[in-house]
């Protein structure tokens, strides 16, 4: 058995069972900011598979997005009954925001992708693969070359998880 695939199974195996090591990762990222930069990835096949090399210039964050709904403020004026409803369903899936989330956070850098990590009660944990656009190592790498250029993917639905809404919305 390969390594990766190694890696994939014992990942679901943890989350299957609910492991008292994932609890404690899922605690540790909950008492952590929303977004946070990370030294590796938590699941290294996944990260490979979507576009992550260990190099410079490449980096990880973790986002905390919350699940549910979303709230729209109470009506100050009158409305009819009709479309008077306060809690809506996203038009963006949480993968989306979350990919939007690290974009504004580390501005100098292009979101390629991102895969899901966890969640517990109230939260949803992404990791985001992003490059920086200016660095030397990456201009001279073919793969991340094509994605320079592109400014703005994640808010223009160049990514993975914007590419659903986008055709969803037309």
């Amino acid at each position: 058995m390969g390594a990766y695939r190694q890696i994939n199974e014992t990942l679901q195996q943890e989350y299957n069972e609910q492991s008292p090591t994932l609890k404690s990762k899922l605690i540790a990222w909950r008492a952590a900011g929303p977004i946070v930069r990370i030294e590796r990835p938590s699941n290294l096949a996944r990260a490979r598979e979507l576009g992550y090399k260990a190099k410079q210039g490449v980096m990880l964050a973790r986002v905390r997005v919350r699940k549910g709904l979303s709230k729209r403020e109470k009506a100050r004026k009158g409305r009819k009954p009709s479309k008077n409803g306060r809690f809506f369903a996203m038009e963006k899936s949480l993968k989306a925001i979350a990919e939007e989330r690290a974009a504004r956070k580390f501005i100098n850098c292009e979101v390629v992708n991102s895969y899901y990590v966890g969640e517990d009660g109230s939260n949803k944990f992404f990791e985001t693969i992003l490059v920086d656009r200016s660095h030397p190592a990456i201009k001279s790498d073919r793969f991340y070359s094509d994605l320079i250029g592109r400014k703005g993917r994640s808010f223009r639905g160049l990514t993975h998880a914007g590419r659903d809404h986008r055709n969803f919305a037309q």
